[in-house]
C-alpha cells in the first residue's frame, strides 16, 4: 500500500460503496455468505473480494485501528526482538504474535497490532521493518 486518500464518494466506482455495503451485512450479521451478501448488494464476489480490504469509511472510531502484518525471519538469536523494537519505536503496540517453526532456517511471523498511537503512517511502519536486516516479505494482510 502506497498511500491513503479521503476523497468524495462521488468520483468513485458504484462498487466501492457496494463492497462496504456487502461487507456491512456480513459484519452484521444479517447475511451469513459472502454469496448472499453481493446478490443482495449487485455486485461479483470477484469484486468484493478484490476490494474488501482496501476501501472503507471514515468512522469516528478510527483511532481505535487494527493491522496484522506478516513477514519472514532468518532464525537468528535476537531477531523477533529487533522487529518488536520497530514497532514499538512507532508507538504500536502488539496484540498477538505468531510465530511459526522455522524451516530452512525462515520463520513466518503474523503480528496484530493496536495503530492508535502509531507515529508516522502504516508504510512507514511498512518500510522501517524491511529495513531490519534479515526481515523479509514484510506484507500488510489486513488493515481495519
Amino acid at each position: 500500500m502506497e498511500k491513503y486518500y479521503i476523497v468524495d464518494s462521488s468520483i468513485l466506482p458504484e462498487s466501492f460503496d457496494k463492497v462496504i455495503q456487502a461487507r456491512q451485512l456480513l459484519e452484521s450479521g444479517k447475511v451469513r455468505q459472502v454469496s448472499e451478501a453481493v446478490k443482495i448488494v449487485g455486485i461479483s464476489r470477484g469484486t468484493y473480494y478484490k476490494y474488501k480490504d482496501l476501501v472503507f469509511l471514515p468512522e469516528e472510531n478510527m483511532i481505535d485501528r487494527k493491522a496484522v502484518i506478516s513477514l519472514m525471519l532468518e532464525n537468528r538469536r535476537g531477531m523477533l526482538s529487533k522487529i518488536l523494537q520497530t514497532v514499538s519505536e512507532s508507538s504500536a503496540s502488539v496484540l498477538t504474535i505468531n510465530q511459526n517453526i522455522p524451516i530452512h532456517n525462515i520463520a513466518s511471523i503474523v503480528i496484530s497490532l493496536d495503530l492508535s498511537h502509531l507515529t508516522g503512517t502504516v508504510d512507514d511502519l511498512l518500510n522501517n521493518l524491511k529495513q531490519v536486516s534479515g526481515a523479509s516479505n514484510v506484507q500488510l494482510v489486513s488493515i481495519e
